[in-house]
């Protein structure tokens, strides 16, 4: 036991990190334990034990922000037991609400904008000091792109690949422009490069990730050559005929028709789009400065499924936006109906402060009728999704194998190219996780394909 604690003493300190909201904060994640790692820190799934505790927060909603209070107010108790630990909050709520958070509240030692990871090393040794460390400052450059990403609770299959940061879009529910900065691409070579060494690891499946993938755009300094969306995405699909790709997110208004023809192209990229639509009401959209309307959407719905007959199209869905009444939400079911996604993320409207619509608008939608056009819009896409896998049943689809389902050791987890989730039974000797099967669905469920491997 002395052995032990000495042992203990010696080692290296250890960093917790937990994160929350979108896949590209889980991608920033990876981020920071690389620069942590750097600095001689280990990573730890003990928060307990942890000598430096960090949350990757979210602002989009405010439940998300309620659930990290309830955390920092934890790591605080845990604190009182172990003073030497640093508690810090990174990511978008960092950078909103860094006053309440340091001041007002005394839940945390550092707060780091997105734009600040690098400096992080210099913030924790002000921080041990007993001074507050802040840095929340926004940049126009910052892309991270040099930076190697530490693969945090990976499965050694799939992984995230940020190619851009910020977004331009002001729509005005978001707070992404003001917590995350202008919208800047990373260079098209470092993306190719890093999706390269993820193949030589082993993994089959990369995912590019930006708050407008479409909108990716990246000129070569020197030479002064462009590169597109639809350019970047066939350099990525070249790395290796093995490594599937998929993307999110695409904006309506962006995505183009090359960028569909690519994906036609090679068999590697993923027929699957997610293309939120919010609202599909016309005037609730202009509220909401999507800059497209619905006769737009649904015509852009038309093209996606002539140039790719078998894709599969998601979106976000918010119910009760300001001023929305009943012929709004009507149009808003109407146009699932339309589109008929395979699933949605659907939400409640939620005011976030500093946006657009808190300064231009009155949340008058009472928590009563949006939970239940909620409710409504939940149930639609229930069904949607449901005949959406009837109609797979029966097929064969080629499913990379990511693990053990969650329900039985005894059964496999995949997706298929239009990210359905599929279980079957581990009935064929040699396969594993990375593997590529053949899988015929033979039954369903409103959210699984249920199927069985076929040679």
């Amino acid at each position: 036991m002395i052995g032990l604690e000495k042992a203990e003493k010696t080692a290296s300190k250890r960093f917790y990190i937990e994160s929350y909201g979108c896949q590209m904060n889980f991608s920033d994640s990876e981020i920071i334990a690389s620069i942590l790692s750097a600095e001689g820190f280990d990573a730890t799934r003990d928060a307990e034990h942890a000598d430096l505790v960090l949350l990757n927060t979210c602002s989009i909603r405010e439940k998300a922000e309620q659930t990290i209070r309830q955390r920092l107010t934890e790591f605080k108790r845990i604190k009182r037991e172990r003073p030497g630990m640093l508690v810090g909050v990174l990511g978008c709520m960092a950078e909103r609400l860094k006053g309440k958070l340091l001041e007002e509240e005394r839940l945390v030692d550092l707060v780091v904008g997105p734009d600040a990871y690098r400096t992080l090393p210099d913030l924790i040794t002000e921080a041990e000091t007993g001074t507050k460390a802040v840095n929340v400052l926004l940049s126009r450059e910052e892309t991270y792109a040099d930076i190697s990403p530490v693969r945090l609770d990976s499965n050694g299959v799939t992984a995230f690949v940020s190619i851009m940061r910020g977004c331009n879009n002001m729509c005005a529910f978001c707070v992404v422009p003001f917590t995350r900065g202008r919208e800047r691409s990373r260079d098209d070579q470092s993306i190719v490069n890093e999706c390269s060494e993820l193949v030589e690891r082993g993994f089959k499946e990369v995912t590019l990730l930006g708050q407008n993938v479409d909108s990716y755009y990246w000129v070569d300094p020197v030479s002064g050559h462009a590169v597109d969306f639809a350019m970047l995405l066939e350099k990525v699909a070249l790395i290796s005929p093995t490594l599937r790709v998929r993307f999110s997110t695409s904006h309506p208004k962006d995505i183009t028709d090359r960028v569909l023809h690519t994906m036609a192209m090679y068999p590697n990229i993923c027929k699957y789009i997610h293309l939120p639509v919010q609202s599909g009401s016309n005037r609730i959209l202009q509220l909401m400065n999507r800059t497209y309307t619905r006769e737009w959407y649904i015509a852009k719905v038309k093209r996606i499924n002539e140039i790719l007959p078998d894709c599969a199209i998601s979106a976000d869905i918010i119910a009760g936006f300001c001023t929305e009444n009943e012929e709004d939400h009507l149009d808003t079911l109407n146009i699932m109906r339309e589109s008929d996604y395979a699933y949605s993320y659907m939400f409640m409207y939620s005011e976030r402060p500093g946006t657009l619509a808190a300064k231009r608008y009155t949340d008058d939608v009472t928590p009563e009728i949006k939970k239940r056009r909620l409710a409504e819009i939940v149930a639609l896409q229930n069904q949607l999704s449901l005949d959406s896998n009837q109609r797979d049943v029966g097929k064969v689809f080629e499913v990379l194998i990511e693990g053990d389902s969650k329900r039985s050791a005894q059964q496999w987890m995949g997706r298929n190219s239009q990210n359905k989730v599929m279980v079957f039974d581990k009935s064929k000797d040699g396969v594993k996780p990375g593997d590529y099967v053949q899988v015929k669905a033979t039954a369903c469920t409103q959210g699984t394909l249920i199927g069985s491997i076929v040679e």
